[in-house]
């Protein structure tokens, strides 16, 4: 049996704490609530960590969020020897915020990157220190116009504009009508979970519109000094940009 975890974080990233009540416990000791402000680890970004408080104020570790039997379920798996609590209980979810707000610019710096570096994307990977987004460039277009200085100039113009981020949603029949808006060249949001959210950067989404359900700050200017540390070359026509915090050195 699966349960639908309403996730907070969909409407509001900055939030560090919510309320919810235990639906289930699953047969490896994972807790799911009816609602919840963790993120499960999806899409390249790793699940939240953090703690339960119960209503008697003992707290309950929790290592990381996963995905239950299908995304539309989350399950927080406890630090080892945790306690559980008693199916029913209402607890609240508390975050670790530090590591979540570091995720959210790193998210949104790989978005920034993708806006400048236009090419299909084949593969990316989300943490608190650096990320990778790994993009179908050919070979003969790299160079004078892709350097790691050029890319990380423009991407620092976009979080210098202080530009809007802010979500939508539209039917799987609107994504469906227009397939061009998944940048993603190998995984496309899951069918069947109902409507999408496009995470949507500039006034009027001018700047980008993506299908993401990761989270991200709610304007450029957050995510802080960044830049390109390295490309690589990881096949025939795979790039690796790899995106640091700090200016380059």
């Amino acid at each position: 049996m699966s349960f639908a975890t309403k996730k907070a974080f969909l409407e509001d990233a900055y939030l560090t704490a919510c309320e919810g009540k235990v639906v289930g416990i699953n047969e490896r000791g994972g807790i799911i609530l009816d609602t919840t402000n963790f993120y499960a680890t999806s899409g390249g970004q790793p699940g939240d960590s953090g703690f339960l408080e119960l209503e008697d104020g003992l707290k309950i570790q929790i290592a990381v969020a996963v995905n239950g039997a299908d995304k539309n379920e989350i399950v927080l798996v406890t630090a080892d020897g945790e306690r559980l609590p008693e199916i029913g209980a209402t607890v609240i979810s508390h975050i670790d915020w530090e590591r979540r707000y570091k995720l959210m610019q790193m998210h949104t710096a790989c978005h920034l990157l993708g806006v400048v570096c236009p090419y299909p994307i084949t593969s990316a990977n989300v943490n608190e220190i650096d990320s990778r987004v790994d993009f179908d460039i050919p070979a003969d277009e790299m160079g004078k116009s892709i350097t790691k200085e050029i890319i990380s100039g423009k991407m620092m113009e976009l979080v210098r504009g202080n530009h809007p981020i802010f979500n939508q949603w539209i039917s799987e029949a609107e994504l469906e009508a227009n397939p061009d808006i998944v940048r993603s060249k190998n995984v496309r949001p899951p069918k069947g979970l109902g409507d999408i959210r496009l995470v949507c950067i500039g006034q009027n989404s001018s700047i980008d519109s993506q299908p993401c359900g990761g989270t991200h700050v709610s304007e450029t200017q957050e995510v802080g000094e960044i830049h390109i540390g390295k490309i690589e070359n990881k096949g025939k026509e795979n790039r690796r940009f790899r995106i640091r915090f700090g200016p380059a050195p």
